[in-house]
């Protein structure tokens, strides 16, 4: 028979059955698993901050004062790191702290309210100054670290910015925002809110004030008990007084809401006082679309002076939080570090617990004002020097 150019099975050949198909793939996945190797990689997402302030760019970041009870801490120290920290962030150009130093020597000013920092900031040529102040410290084991830090603008007109200001609110983008930035939005917006509400308290008034004296409350004497002892209440045992039902004072009225007629509450008093509407609010009631820039203005706004910070965050950092520790888990996976020790190391070395602490806060600073850039996508097979 001619050849076709076709392989043709023998008759005394055999194809492989499928249970010993099956037994060859688990054979192979065995052995793969013995290896060491895995088909499945480890997804991660790395988070990545930038700079979400256009107008602050050049910084400077000032050493940091100790006000801990540990005297062994250096102020410069820790500002060492914290530069490097906002250095490493797209969009920020730091001034180096021998730089910051040096002009410190010879700058003839004071540096202790807002002002001085202000002008500071404009001696030095940047947009804005960072002071930052160490409140707790304790380098033994779980350690701790309280950091307080202030940026103060060089152009004085500039308004602080809130947690919360330049996030996505309104949008479907706004599910992403973490819990913990909605609380501190809230609570930013309601502490301006009740300046507005808040009597100013001047310096006259404060002098001219008399001091509160508050007279001491005699005790009440107690209740005459009954002579016979058959009268009188087990001990614990309060008497309860009958309930009466009195017409109402002259010119109250009673009022049942709509909502709920037929229910047991009922609303008294004359509601109609309390009723505020959005013409009685005061001209300078802040309101929740300011967390939202303005559009662009064919005119400059008016220059409105100011010496408050534009940011300012503190936070406590302990090494025996749940949080903490899983953040600090999630930093050291990133940065690929090869002594030994683990993640746990870096709660026994004070520069790495200082530099994560630093990094920490920094990274909660910007997250809250719209410095969260798109996480990168990382895909890691535990092999050789990836092993997790």
């Amino acid at each position: 028979m001619p050849s076709t150019g076709h392989p043709s099975i023998r008759p005394n050949q055999r194809l492989l059955s499928l249970p010993g198909l099956a037994y060859c793939l688990v054979a192979a996945a065995t052995l793969v698993s013995a290896t060491g190797c895995s088909l499945f990689p480890d997804v991660r997402h790395k988070p990545q901050l930038l700079n979400p302030f256009p107008q602050i760019k050049r910084v400077a970041v000032l050493p940091f004062f100790n006000q801990s009870e540990d005297p062994t801490l250096s102020g410069e120290r820790v500002a060492l790191a914290y530069m490097n920290e906002v250095q490493a962030i797209r969009g920020f150009e730091v001034l180096p702290l021998g730089v910051v130093k040096s002009k410190l020597a010879t700058y003839q000013g004071p540096l202790s309210e807002g002002e001085h920092f202000q002008e500071f900031a404009r001696y030095l040529d940047v947009d804005a100054v960072l002071i930052g102040s160490i409140t707790d410290y304790d380098s033994y084991y779980p350690p701790r670290m309280s950091l307080a830090v202030n940026w103060y603008a060089a152009n004085p007109a500039f308004h602080p910015v809130l947690p919360g200001y330049g996030l996505p609110w309104g949008t479907k983008r706004e599910k992403e925002i973490p819990t913990w930035i909605h609380s501190e939005a809230q609570r930013s917006l309601a502490v301006e809110q009740l300046k507005t509400q808040t009597p100013l308290l001047t310096a006259d008034v404060a002098a001219e004030a008399p001091p509160l004296q508050v007279a001491p409350v005699p005790a009440p004497e107690p209740a005459p008990q009954p002579i016979m002892p058959e009268d009188r209440l087990p001990a614990g045992q309060l008497e309860v007084a009958p309930i009466s039902w009195e017409a109402p004072l002259p010119g109250e009225t009673v009022v049942v809401a709509p909502e709920l007629a037929g229910g047991d509450l009922l609303a008294t008093g004359e509601a109609e006082q309390w009723a505020n509407s959005s013409d009685q609010l005061p001209a300078d009631w802040p309101d929740a679309r300011g967390f939202l820039p303005d559009p662009p203005s064919s005119k400059r706004p008016d220059f409105r002076v100011q010496h408050d910070p534009i940011i300012s965050h503190m936070r406590n950092f302990n090494g025996h939080d749940e949080s903490f520790t899983e953040q600090l888990s999630e930093y050291f996976y990133f940065r690929d570090d090869a002594r030994f020790g683990g993640w746990q190391a870096y709660l026994q070395r004070s520069e790495d617990f200082i530099r994560f602490c630093c990094y920490l806060h920094l990274s909660e600073t910007l997250i809250a004002r719209g410095g969260q850039d798109e996480s990168r996508l990382i895909l890691r097979w535990p092999l050789d020097r990836y092993t997790r």
